[in-house]
């Protein structure tokens, strides 16, 4: 049988990335005396080379599992603020420390984050955020969860469908179908979207939940103008502006979070345009500025901050012969940005 290749070690990672083993160590470690800009740069290479740190094993062997990793697209998303807000709260009731760190929706991200939380000694990890449609996407990350899973450690996702792991599961698709609902009864007809990244399994379910509203009321959901656009307030603004250029004619705007749906408020209002009396505007998520913009937001709300306590509290558990799933519920919240259609 020919001789395994022996895995990536650090002076490996020093060579290919062009420093020293003690400035290799320093950035691995997050220790002082290196550049935030060096530290990323040795970091990649590490993932690339697929380095893992021995203090992973160490620390299992040990059992020293007291820290909790917890991994989110954006720290500055309310969205996942509320979710770490949840985490936290449940670490400091059971004595664990946490450790948050971001991807910007970026798989490599998620797979370096993953990879440095194990050298730091982590012995369990949340992942919080959509996972991709295509499943090929998260191939290598998922590799990453059964080798740490393999050697002790333990692993909860937030809604992510693809990963062989404990999940919390959003009501996305029930909450999306509320939402529309809500709209057609109020009369409009025209009605527009404006969603995150369509790679997003997030966006895909939240889409699938207002397709099935529109066809059950007997529409043809080809007729529902869709743009894309970073979820954020700033992609909600420009996916807005780019939708009322093709179709000035709609009534209603729904965003699939809470800050497009900001961001398409801004525009609009900052546009002329009178919401509600004009057009109405309705969010996802209920993140906590939603009742304080101007008109008060419409959405759908979301338990995140409990989404974030049952993760943490499904990654505590001993592992389970099957993956087990926790689904949330929904509730759509009613406020001033939504009313019947003008005339």
């Amino acid at each position: 049988m020919a001789d395994r290749p022996s895995p990536p070690r650090l002076v490996d990672v020093a060579k290919a990335a062009g420093v020293s083993l003690a400035t290799a160590s320093r950035a691995m470690t997050g220790s002082t005396g290196v550049s935030p800009q060096l530290a990323a740069h040795v970091q990649a290479v590490a993932s690339e080379v697929g380095y893992v740190a021995n203090s992973h094993a160490r620390a299992l062997a040990g059992g020293q599992a007291s820290m909790v990793g917890l991994i989110v697209h954006d720290v500055g998303d309310p969205y996942f603020g509320e979710i770490a807000r949840g985490v936290l709260r449940a670490t400091e009731s059971r004595g664990y420390l946490a450790l948050i760190s971001q991807t910007e929706r970026e798989p490599l991200a998620e797979l370096a984050r993953i990879r440095a939380l194990r050298a730091h000694r982590v012995g369990c990890i949340v992942l919080a955020g959509s996972g991709y449609v295509e499943a090929g996407t998260e191939a290598d990350i998922a590799a990453e969860v059964r080798s740490f899973t393999a050697a002790g450690g333990r692993v909860a996702v937030i809604g992510r469908h693809h990963l062989p792991v404990d999940a919390v599961l959003p009501d996305n698709a029930a909450g999306g179908s509320t939402l529309m609902r809500h709209l057609l009864e109020l009369g409009h007809r025209r009605v527009g979207v404006v969603g995150g990244p369509a790679n997003l399994t997030t966006v895909e379910d939240r889409l699938a939940g207002l397709r099935v509203a529109v066809g059950a009321a007997g529409l043809d959901w080809r007729a529902v103008p869709v743009e894309h656009g970073d979820f954020t307030r700033e992609g909600g603004a420009a996916a807005t502006a780019r939708l009322m250029s093709a179709r000035p004619d709609v009534t209603a705007v729904v965003a699939l979070n809470d800050p497009m749906a900001v961001g398409a408020l801004s525009w609009l209002l900052n546009s002329g345009r009178r919401v509600p009396e004009e057009i109405s505007v309705a969010g996802f998520d209920d993140v906590p500025v939603a009742q304080d913009v101007y008109p008060g937001l419409t959405t759908v709300r979301l338990p995140m901050v409990g989404m974030g306590r049952q993760a943490l509290e499904l990654v505590l558990k001993p592992r389970a012969a099957r993956p087990r799933r926790r689904r949330t519920g929904h509730e759509l919240v009613v406020r001033a940005s939504t009313a019947p259609p003008p005339g």
